[in-house]
């Protein structure tokens, strides 16, 4: 099954880069490209509590993922 992002609403494509965001940031952190500072740096960016939680929920998610403390 395919999806198309460019048909998502903007709030769902707006939390699938906020997901691929978390991502990067989380591997760069796990590579020590980055320390946790950008991550909490990126989180104070976003304006929107929801939008806030999700990436920060997204953050936990990859650093599970990823076996980063």
């Amino acid at each position: 099954m395919s999806v198309n992002l460019s048909l998502l609403p903007a709030d769902e494509k707006n939390k699938v880069e906020l997901d691929k965001q978390a991502a990067f940031l989380v591997w760069k952190l796990k590579e020590a490209k980055t320390g946790p500072d950008e991550i909490d740096q990126q989180a104070g960016k976003i304006v929107d509590d929801t939008e806030r939680t999700w990436f920060t929920e997204c953050v936990v998610k990859y650093k599970r993922l990823m076996g980063v403390a």
